[in-house]
């Protein structure tokens, strides 16, 4: 083939367009990508978290995850609070947020509030991307409308991303967000029903309502006049993405709550984190099971060989774990490296005090539960606590934990400080070290 000269010039000044549109590319997605999304980072010396476990505590010590080190490491993002992310197939973080100001993409907000009575109430629903919590993005991809009637409340709880499905829980609480008790202020005192799961099968930008109301709930349980309810505000088990690591590929639901039983229960006794069991329940997650209760499975016991026993009869229920007056908001996930699952639970205190969070172990889900720590005054006020398996390392030694904290700093005249540092209302993640008893040597330095 013969060359054409001017080929060369005009293959250059192509190449010089392409070049400059590349580079102008690269300049809007840098300014797309505003320091608003950027986490709040900060040091401090890592230490251990004294233990500190009250009497009559339930659970024995666990001999092979001994205690939590924080590493000095905190990140997060000043927004809403109730951030329950779940790893999606495709490598993103799904989860709920509420109350508050949340940033979206495009440099605007969202405001969502999930207690504005019984007919304004919003939620919200983001994302969390990047594998390095120091560096991740987070932010709003919008809010939905949720009457609550004939409670004041209705905000998020277990969320599921499986096989491209986003499945979005939400529960009631009554009678106000700020509700007196002689001379003090409650926060949310009584827990509502777990009402049942929208969906959505776009990752969030258009939901199928749920077929259930606040009124006729999933599983018929009412908290009107402060009724105890067991299944108030589930979480799924975290299993990693996509699920994998379900041991038979059913969705496990793990709940507080509270029965008839404790004659002498607090005014707030089965509150959006106070209680005094832990329930257990597990699903195959499909759009036609999700929000059919005759699918479901309940934890009901242990028969004489130890071996757990399953009901779909909602009153057979039996709890999981009980420690009367001390239990509260609970979440799950499985560390696949240890092959252990870690249970958080926070027992919120009278709902807006100081409170404690403890860790336990356990090679299977329905126990044996160890206790790993006790983390007394954690927060001091940290909340909705956490482990996000997408940041667990890969030998499962460290972690992230995700928390909100200190929404109520000085109610009833108690000072509430951050504690560990960097604890604050929003999206909080400390990285942390599960120890066991050779692995204090490097805090002892």
């Amino acid at each position: 083939m013969e060359r054409n000269p001017n080929n060369h010039i005009t293959m250059k000044k192509l190449y010089q367009f392409l070049l400059v549109v590349m580079m102008l590319s690269i300049g809007l997605m840098v300014h797309s990508q505003p320091q608003f999304l950027k986490p709040d980072t900060l040091s401090f010396k890592p230490f251990i978290w004294k233990s500190e476990t009250p009497a009559g505590c339930p659970f024995e010590p666990s001999k092979e995850l001994t205690g939590i080190g924080f590493l000095g490491i905190k990140s997060g993002f000043h927004y809403g609070d109730t951030w329950y992310p779940a790893w999606a197939s495709n490598d993103t973080l799904y989860s709920p947020w509420t109350d508050g100001t949340t940033k979206r993409s495009d440099g605007y907000s969202d405001e969502s509030s999930s207690g504005d009575g019984k007919l304004h109430n919003f939620t919200g629903q983001g994302v969390m991307i990047g594998d390095d919590p120091t560096s991740i993005q987070a932010y709003s991809t919008g809010i939905y409308k949720s009457p609550s009637a004939p409670y004041q409340g209705r905000y998020p709880c277990g969320s599921l991303i499986f096989n491209n499905i986003w499945y979005y829980g939400t529960y009631c609480l009554d009678p106000l967000g700020e509700t007196k008790y002689g001379d003090q202020t409650i926060n949310w005192p009584w827990m509502g029903p777990f009402v049942g799961f929208r969906y959505s099968k776009d990752y969030g930008h258009t939901w199928k309502e749920c077929p259930h109301t606040p009124e006729k709930p999933l599983f018929g349980e009412t908290g009107i006049n402060g009724y105890p309810v067991k299944i108030g505000s589930p979480h799924f088990i975290d299993f990693g993405k996509n699920m994998q690591y379900s041991p038979d590929g059913k969705a496990y639901l793990v709940a507080h709550g509270a029965d008839t039983t404790d004659t002498k229960g607090r005014f707030w006794n089965d509150s959006w984190i106070t209680g005094d069991q832990i329930y257990l329940l597990r699903i195959t997650p499909t759009i036609e099971n999700m929000n059919d209760p005759s699918k479901y499975e309940f934890y009901a016991g242990k028969d004489l060989n130890g071996r757990a026993i399953w009901t779909r009869d909602f009153r057979k229920i039996k709890p999981l774990l009980e420690w009367n007056n001390n239990m509260g908001c609970v979440t799950i996930t499985y560390n696949a490296p240890l092959k252990k699952y870690l249970m958080c639970i926070t027992d919120g205190g009278n709902t807006c005090s100081k409170m404690n969070t403890y860790i336990l172990e356990s090679d299977q889900i329905t126990g044996t539960w160890k206790l790993v720590t006790y983390m007394k005054n954690f927060g001091e006020q940290a909340y909705f606590v956490n482990i996000p398996s997408k940041f667990i390392s890969k030998d499962g030694k460290t972690a992230w934990l995700l928390y909100s904290g200190n929404f109520a700093p000085n109610w009833n005249g108690e000072t509430i400080m951050s504690n560990p540092p960097g604890s604050h209302y929003g999206l909080v993640l400390q990285k942390v070290e599960l120890l066991n008893p050779d692995s204090y040597k490097k805090f002892n330095k």
